[in-house]
C-alpha cells in the first residue's frame, strides 16, 4: 500500500467517469454514483462526469486522479487508458495495453493458454467465413469476442440451435468465440492489488448467469461459503493471481471460473473494471475479507496515485 507520507495533504480532486458509450452504460451510472458518494465520504472533491469517444470534455478538468467506472467499449477496452496514459493523467485500473488484452476474450484465454493456465477449448469466428459446421460439436457457448456482462452470449445444447444462433451473433458482433460449456459451480475471485479476494460462488435462480440475472433480478445466490471444497477456493485464488499477472493487470480484477465436474477449474474471462453497483461481487468480495467499501474505494485511489509514481 502507498506510504502515507507521499500522499498529498490536502483533499484530492477526482473526476470520476461513469456512463460511456458501451451497452452497459446504465450499470456504469449506478456504480459511478456510489463510487463518488463514497469518495465524497473521504472527504475529496468530485467531478462526475459521462464520456465517449466524440466528447472527452471531461478530461479537461482538473484532476489529480481519474477513477473509471465504465464497462465495456471504449471504457475497458484500452482506448480511454491509452488517452489517461497521453495525458499523463493517473488513474484507476490497469493500462492500457492489458486492458486490450483483456477485453479480448480470444487474445486473454491465448494468453493463458500459453501460460499453461486451464481454460476451456475454444474456435473463433468472422463474420462472412463460413463456420467449419462439421468440427462442431454442442452443447456450445457463443460470445462475443469484446462485450461484457453476458451481452450477446448464447446457450447451444443443439445443432439446430447452432445453426440458428451463429449466423445472427456474426452478423450482430462481426468477431465470435464458440466456447466448450463446461458444467459445474460457477465461481468469481476478486483481485485487489496484487491480493485475491474470498472466492464468491454465483448461483442463479433461473437458468445461467446472463445480464438479467447480473443486474436485474433479485434472486441470484452470491455464496461468500462457496459450495465447494476449501482447496479448491484456494487454487482458483493462486489461478486467479497467476491470470492477472500474465495479463499485467494492475489495480483491480475480477477473474470468472467453472469448476467443471470433468477437468476441473477452467478460467472463463477476466473484468479489469468489475461493477460498483450494489449487485456487483467485487464490493461484496471485499465486504467479505473485512474490507468496507469507501476502504476499497481508498486503497484504489492510492494505488492509482503511486502508480503515477508520486
Amino acid at each position: 500500500m502507498t506510504d502515507p507520507s507521499y500522499l498529498p495533504h490536502r483533499p484530492w480532486r477526482v473526476t470520476v467517469l461513469r456512463g460511456g458509450p458501451s451497452a452497459e452504460r446504465e450499470v456504469s451510472f449506478a456504480g459511478g454514483r456510489a463510487v463518488a458518494a463514497a469518495i465524497r465520504e473521504l472527504g475529496h472533491v468530485v467531478t462526475e462526469a459521462d464520456i465517449t469517444p466524440d466528447d472527452l470534455s471531461a478530461l479537461d478538468m482538473p484532476a489529480d486522479i481519474i477513477f473509471p467506472v465504465l464497462h465495456g467499449r471504449f471504457g475497458e477496452d484500452g482506448r480511454l487508458q491509452e488517452i489517461l496514459e497521453q495525458r499523463g493523467l493517473p488513474f484507476v485500473g490497469s493500462g492500457s495495453e492489458a486492458s486490450r488484452i483483456s477485453i479480448d476474450k480470444d487474445a486473454t484465454k491465448s494468453k493463458w493458454q500459453a501460460a499453461g493456465l486451464p481454460t476451456a477449448p475454444w474456435l473463433t469466428l468472422t463474420s462472412g467465413a463460413e463456420p467449419p459446421w462439421d468440427m462442431l460439436q454442442p452443447p456450445l457457448v457463443i460470445k462475443p469476442l469484446a462485450e461484457g456482462s453476458s451481452i450477446g452470449v448464447s446457450i447451444c445444447d443443439t445443432m439446430e440451435s447452432l445453426r440458428s444462433m451463429l449466423p445472427l451473433a456474426l452478423s450482430e458482433f462481426d468477431r465470435v468465440m464458440l466456447e466448450r460449456w463446461l458444467d459445474g459451480p460457477e465461481l468469481t475471485v476478486g483481485i485487489l492489488g496484487h491480493d485475491p479476494l474470498p472466492v464468491i460462488q454465483v448461483r442463479p435462480a433461473a437458468g445461467w448467469y446472463d445480464y438479467a440475472a447480473k443486474y436485474e433480478r433479485n434472486d441470484t445466490d452470491y455464496l461468500l461459503d462457496p459450495e465447494v471444497d476449501h482447496n479448491t477456493c484456494r487454487t482458483a485464488q493462486q489461478l486467479a493471481v497467476k491470470a492477472f499477472d500474465v495479463l499485467g493487470c494492475r489495480h483491480l480484477s475480477r477473474i470468472d471460473f467453472v469448476a467443471d465436474h470433468q477437468t476441473g477449474l477452467q478460467l472463463l474471462e477476466i473484468n479489469t473494471l468489475p461493477g460498483f453497483t450494489d449487485h456487483s461481487l467485487l464490493p461484496k468480495a471485499a465486504a467479505h475479507a473485512g474490507i468496507p467499501f469507501g476502504r476499497l474505494v481508498k486503497m484504489l485511489l492510492e494505488m492509482a496515485w503511486s502508480s503515477a509514481g508520486h
